[in-house]
This record gives C-alpha cells, structure tokens and sequence, in this order.
C-alpha cells in the first residue's frame, strides 16, 4: 500500500484529512508562492497551477511509493487573489474589502499516484458570505494573528467564524481540502475509502 503524503505545512489540511482517519506523512514542498509566473495567472487558474506544483516538488524529492496531495487555496474577490496576508495592515484592508460581501474560495487539488503514474487535478470553489464587521471587530481579530498567514485572510474553523453567516458549497473546501473531492480521486485511481484510512 502507499504511503499518503500531504504536501502542505497546513496544519488545517493535515486536521481534515486526520479527522476523517487519514494519517499523512507531512512534506513541505517549500515552492515559492509569490512569483511573477503564478501571480499573473487569475486566481482560478494559480490555485490549480500552484496545487501542481507543489505536488510535484514533493514527488521529486521522495523515494517510497505514495499518493502525494498537493493544495492551493486562495479567495477571489471581483477576480483579485486575496491569498495570505503576511501583514496585519494588508489583513486589515482585506478585511475592511469583504466586510458585507462575498467572495470566491478556489482551491486546487492535485493527486499523484507514483505507483500508477497517475495524477488527478481539480479545483473547488465555494462562495464564502461574511458579515458586516465593525472597527473594533477588525481589530480585535487582526489582533489575534490567526489571520495573517491563511489564504484570504480568513478561517472558517477558527477566530473568523463569527463572521460568516453563510457559506455555498463544500465547507472542507474552505478549510483548506476538499475531502469529498480526495474520497472521489481515491476512487477513481481504484482506491476504496476504507483502504485508504489503511495506508500508513
């Protein structure tokens, strides 16, 4: 059986896949994010294109039989990636922009079989709603970092749930992986999904 590994430092990934009784072997593909090449692409297309990427990295640099996942996420507004902030002052003019409206989370998926030589590529959206947020709320969220390095500059699972009354589509999704999109890809490369809650 292969080894399942997760190409993401994302302890959020690494929760959703572990919560659903996946245990991944964690190998950050450390492939820079914020290029000229992937900065160019709509956000759409540079989630798919990074999910890729780092998968690829990964597989590289790895000599066991394994089902490699790579994501990407990033929040989509009006066609502008609000990927992670890296500063609580462009966490703030993020959160000042989608106070009161919804946005677009992509996320990009790439599922590498080294055994078979297959890889499956898809990306997931969900429309992500928030509330009207006030000064102070602001503040106090930006105040609490956990925004700071999460694409959008938002959780769904954490500090920035308050904030968000209604989402549209796959609520994983949001979170950082897509699990129904995983059980599907673990199927059609001929995986059941109890078999895959067996690969250590």
């Amino acid at each position: 059986m292969p080894q399942i590994v997760l190409a993401s430092q994302s302890a959020s990934r690494r929760r959703l896949l572990e919560g659903a009784g996946i245990s991944p072997l964690v190998k950050i593909s450390h492939v820079d994010e914020e290029t000229d090449f992937f900065n160019a692409m709509t956000p759409a297309d540079m989630v798919i294109a990074l999910a890729v990427t780092k998968a690829h990295t990964v597989r590289e640099a790895i000599d066991f039989p394994a089902i490699i996942i790579g994501c990407d996420s990033t929040f989509d507004v009006d066609g502008v990636s609000f990927g992670k902030p890296g500063s609580p002052e462009v966490a703030r003019e993020r959160a000042m922009a989608i106070s009161g409206r919804s946005g677009l989370l992509h996320t990009g998926h790439c599922v590498i079989d080294t055994e078979q030589g297959r890889e499956i590529v898809d990306r997931i959206t969900t429309k992500v709603t928030f509330s009207k947020m006030s000064d102070e709320e602001i503040d106090d969220y930006i105040a609490s970092e956990e925004p700071l390095n999460v694409a959008g500059g938002f959780t769904l699972d954490g500090f920035g749930s308050p904030f968000i009354p209604i989402i549209e589509g796959d609520y994983t999704n949001v979170v950082g992986i897509s699990m129904p999109f995983i059980r599907s890809a673990m199927s059609q490369l001929g995986y059941s999904w109890p078999q895959v809650k067996e690969m250590r």
